[in-house]
């Protein structure tokens, strides 16, 4: 690695920690009855007036699921009926038809489900109202479901012998409102004042500096391709100086993007495009967007249930598997190609193959690891193009269950339950009952972490084996051999962990794809959201129990290391097999073919 990467790596990283304290305090206030909600509490009584709830009503665990499952399947509905009725809608300039069932299908759970999974180009499918009526909705909504869930797992643990564990319409609201809205206007207007567009514009045409030159088909006069004697299409030179330049609303989704941990582009190549992503301070302030919240809410953790230590302690362990996936990462893209040094030809820069000079290799490579890891899925450069290490860490970290930071509110969420898991191990090798922050872990609680462990691994490897197996899941790939199976291995793992990045090389706008990664993006969501509620409506009945000489302390270095021991096994121990036939088969027919016996 270089000592610019290095020096980037260690300004992130300062200029995050620095921010984790205050911004972990106002989410506090802001989601927790406080004298700042007491002065917005005649607007919240009008809003929940007029919706026709009480906010003073709490819930429990069955009635919080069914109100968040309830009210995000009415916004998918939503954004998919949007896509459909595009075509007679305004805000259209462009004139876009109405999306395709089953991509519209994909689309509005994507996004419902912050992956935002993007089969399509936006500049040429979605009109500014979809994005912004739509998407944008979305880009508030999937975030703040997470963060309620947060909060009611937090709720779990500070209380004790009863069953409620907040109000979801209450969250819902200080979630949109308190957190997201301000920090995502900010933001915008930041990125607005670098240079990414913001308008209502139709598409530009202008004229170029040079002539692009190309060819097209030859066409009788009823406009039918002529064919040549072999059946294939006679081309004829063209050239033009013209090009069509996208307009559109791209800061404020942009915004809500990173700051949310949604991913997904205003335009086809997200944020390697320079209306939406203009220079390097933006790709920094990005890149920080996407960890704010969820490094901030390891510290609101360690507020709510009464002891900092112990969100210190996650802290810790994110960023220490945060920062050794980023090193690996950037330094195999920094080590380039090998079969192209080979040839004599320069890597001094590293890997640049599908990647913005603006940014560089260390620029982009620790966007992908950063995407990867927080939940957001942006990217800045085709992770298809990466190195095959690269590509493995991008894809390890989300195999995991994005619990490095991983998505606002899940990802802390993600991190709990592998505590948990480790207090039990730990437990049992001392024969003592496992407990956690003074509430025991008994078999409900490990069921449901079981469930919402497992669902994600075998949403992802069924998924990728039917897929390599039958014609319509193999039509879509690309590339043959070992890389071709990480492109479909990527894809749903993507998709069950809600990341929604891509290695761009499988083509999965079609039907079997975007219905097959649309029931991967539903099941794994909801189906590990319902059970960390279901542990949050367990925990919070328990009563807490006294520090005892026997209690093992969750707070320190020895919890740090087995609380991350926990994550790389379980992981391990899951994924191996696949990304032995994936990256690291890719990776050792890579490098011996050259005179680098090792990378």
């Amino acid at each position: 690695m270089t000592s610019d990467a290095f020096v980037l790596l260690a300004f992130f990283l300062a200029v995050l920690l620095l921010t984790v304290k205050p911004l972990g305090v106002f989410i506090v206030t802001a989601m927790e009855p406080s004298r700042l909600l007491a002065a917005l509490e005649p607007m919240e009584s009008r809003l929940f007036g007029l919706l026709g709830l009480d906010p003073r009503k709490e819930m429990n665990w069955r009635e919080y699921a069914y109100a968040l499952v309830l009210f995000n399947s009415i916004a998918a509905l939503w954004v998919y009926l949007l896509q459909r009725w595009q075509g007679s809608l305004p805000l259209n300039p462009q004139g876009l038809s109405a999306v395709s069932p089953d991509s519209s299908l994909n689309t509005a759970i994507s996004f419902l489900t912050a992956a935002c999974w993007q089969a399509y180009a936006g500049e040429v499918t979605m009109s500014y109202l979809t994005q912004m009526m739509g998407l944008g909705v979305l880009n508030f909504i999937a975030p703040a479901t997470g963060l309620c869930v947060a909060f009611a797992l937090l709720r779990g643990f500070s209380r004790h012998e009863t069953s409620l564990i907040g109000n979801f319409w209450v969250d819902m609201v200080r979630s949109c409102l308190y957190v997201l809205l301000p920090l995502s206007l900010l933001l915008a207007v930041f990125l607005v004042q670098q240079g990414a567009i913001q308008n209502f514009h139709p598409y530009a045409e202008v004229q170029t500096l040079e002539t692009t030159r190309y060819e097209v088909p030859t066409v009788d006069a009823s406009g039918l391709a002529l064919k040549d004697a072999q059946g294939q299409p006679r081309m004829e030179p063209a050239s033009t100086r013209r090009q069509s330049l996208p307009m559109g609303p791209a800061a404020s989704m942009d915004a809500t993007k990173v700051m949310g941990n949604n991913g997904g582009g205003f335009f086809n190549v997200n944020a390697a495009h320079p209306f939406e992503n203009p220079t390097p301070l933006s790709n920094l302030a990005g890149m920080l967007a996407m960890f704010l919240i969820p490094a901030a809410l390891c510290y609101s953790f360690g507020s709510v249930v009464g002891d900092t230590r112990q969100g210190w302690a996650l802290l810790a362990t994110m960023v220490f598997m945060f920062a050794g996936s980023a090193l690996v990462a950037v330094w195999a893209e920094q080590a380039g190609n090998p079969l192209l040094a080979g040839l004599g030809l320069d890597q001094t820069a590293g890997n640049l193959e599908g990647k913005e000079i603006r940014f560089g290799s260390a620029g982009s490579s620790l966007w992908g690891v950063i995407t990867t890891a927080s939940g957001t899925g942006g990217s800045n450069a085709m992770h298809d193009s990466f190195t095959p290490l690269g590509g493995f860490v991008c894809l390890w970290l989300m195999q995991v269950g994005e619990v490095v930071f991983g998505g606002i509110g899940v990802g802390l969420v993600g991190m709990l339950v592998f505590a948990i898991v480790a207090v039990f191990i730990s437990g049992l090798m001392i024969g003592r009952t496992p407990e956690y922050l003074g509430k025991k872990i008994e078999s409900f609680e490990m069921k449901m972490v079981s469930i919402s462990i497992l669902v994600t691994p075998l949403l992802v490897l069924v998924g990728t084996a039917v897929s390599v197996l039958l014609p319509e899941g193999k039509m879509g790939m690309l590339n043959p051999g070992a890389h071709g199976f990480s492109e479909v291995l990527y894809a749903f793992s993507s998709a069950a962990n809600n990341n929604g990045s891509a290695f761009a090389g499988l083509s999965a706008n079609t039907p079997y794809y975007n219905t097959m990664l649309a029931v991967a993006l539903w099941f794994g969501r909801f189906f590990a959201i319902i059970p960390y509620l279901a542990i949050a409506g367990a925990l919070a009945k328990k009563h807490r129990l006294e520090t005892s000489e026997g209690t093992l302390p969750t707070h320190g270095v020895l919890f740090v290391m087995l609380l991350m021991a926990t994550v790389l096994i379980v992981g391990a121990l899951t994924y191996f097999p696949s990304l032995a036939l994936g990256p690291f088969a890719e990776h050792f027919a890579l490098w011996p073919q050259t005179q680098w016996s090792k990378p």
